[in-house]
């Protein structure tokens, strides 16, 4: 049988949809007073059903409560449960000593659920139990996901374990957990810092890469994007600016100020709203139910993701309410050369919107230049 350790964050990703740039340092109750919601639970439950079908082939530990126990009984599997939590207010010290109870213990693989964050927990608590060449995966739940060591998605996951259940020989790699000072990244400052490594399969299918920053050499390329998506821009279109350099040189072209990591909304050539979070975008959208709406976005460098990491405010009902035909997909070329040739991903939170969005899209890649290029959902079928 397979020993899986087992801990969710079950907290991460919850400022997501709030366009709040992360889960760390903020007043949980607040967030969740305003209408945020706890998701990575749901995501983790989303990886596990794909595995029931080999559950008399695996062991579960798992961290106790909503750390770990919860989701796996919800799921209809009876994991041995290590450690102990004072209360539902986990931290990331939880995390920490829960990790480290559970290698003790003694498991195959590590999985855990969360973010950038969690990750870096899990690298804390592997310290502490000094089993640095521990193999572990990660569920993605959080927002940032800079880190290569999640899975594209939850159901890629059971692509990963699979091979393992059936004791198949698996590669293996050392990868970087990297995270972001959050504070610094509401300010538009992006401040990426390496924490350490994870011992991680190397699927590069299911297995995301590590996020690659913008390079100097792609200004020039951004530029040429931003001066052809503004030269064919409609008055009465809604525009939803995405995150990152390149739909942010847009708004420079438009002479416009810009929320580098969040969505802004310019129609007729000017700024009508900035930084908002889903229920916003929602709402904005309502008002101009009879508005062509573009949505522009990039994609994560070196990962391919275009939609699930850093922008979960455009959630699956907005993307609904866009339409694929009315998604426009900025990418410089240097960056698409990252790929090579891995096709685009999106991780919407609906699995059957991201299998329909499936097949080639255009992508914009210089001055009235475009290349057509595969979306592959990051549904795992």
């Amino acid at each position: 049988m397979l020993t899986i350790g087992f801990l969710i964050n079950p907290y991460a990703g919850v400022g997501g949809p709030m366009a709040l740039k992360g889960s760390d340092n903020i007043e949980l109750e607040a967030v969740l007073a305003k209408g945020g919601q706890c998701l990575a639970p749901l995501r983790a439950m989303t990886a596990l059903k794909g595995l029931l079908d080999y559950q008399s082939h695996i062991q579960w530990v798992c961290a106790p409560g909503i750390m770990g126990e919860s989701v796996l009984l919800d799921s209809g599997f009876s994991p041995l449960v290590i450690g102990e939590l004072n209360n539902d207010n986990t931290t990331a010290s939880d995390t920490e000593r829960l990790v480290a109870d559970l290698v003790i213990h003694g498991v195959d693989i590590l999985l855990f659920v969360g973010g950038d964050g969690t990750a870096r927990n899990v690298v804390n608590g592997l310290k502490r139990a000094n089993q640095s060449l521990q193999l572990a995966l990660g569920i993605p739940a959080g927002v940032k996901m800079h880190s290569g060591v999640y899975t594209v998605s939850p159901q890629a996951a059971v692509g990963v374990l699979v091979p393992l259940i059936k004791q198949e020989p698996v590669s293996t790699a050392i990868q970087e957990v990297r995270d972001i000072d959050e504070e610094a990244l509401r300010a538009g400052r992006v401040n990426s810092r390496y924490y350490g490594e994870l011992f991680v399969p190397n699927d590069q299918r299911y297995v995301q890469q590590v996020k690659n920053t913008a390079r100097q050499s792609e200004e020039q390329a951004q530029l040429e994007i931003a001066a052809s998506i503004v030269d064919d821009m409609e008055d009465d279109t809604l525009y939803l600016i995405g995150c990152g350099t390149t739909p942010k040189a847009v708004m420079d072209e438009l002479g416009l100020p810009n929320t580098l990591l969040g969505i802004d909304v310019v129609l007729g050539r000017e700024l009508i709203a900035t930084d908002l979070e889903a229920q916003q975008i929602e709402h904005l959208l309502s008002q101009y139910p009879y508005h062509k709406v573009v949505l522009l976005v990039t994609a994560i460098g070196g990962q391919g993701h275009i939609i699930g990491r850093g922008n979960q405010q455009i959630t699956s009902q907005i993307l609904h309410r866009i339409g694929k035909d009315n998604m426009v997909v900025l990418l410089t070329p240097s960056k698409l050369a990252e790929y090579e040739n891995r096709p685009l991903l999106m991780d919407s939170g609906d699995p059957l919107l991201d299998q329909q969005w499936a097949g080639l899209i255009t992508l914009h890649t210089g001055y009235q230049q475009t290349v057509v290029y595969p979306l592959n959902s990051a549904l795992i079928a």
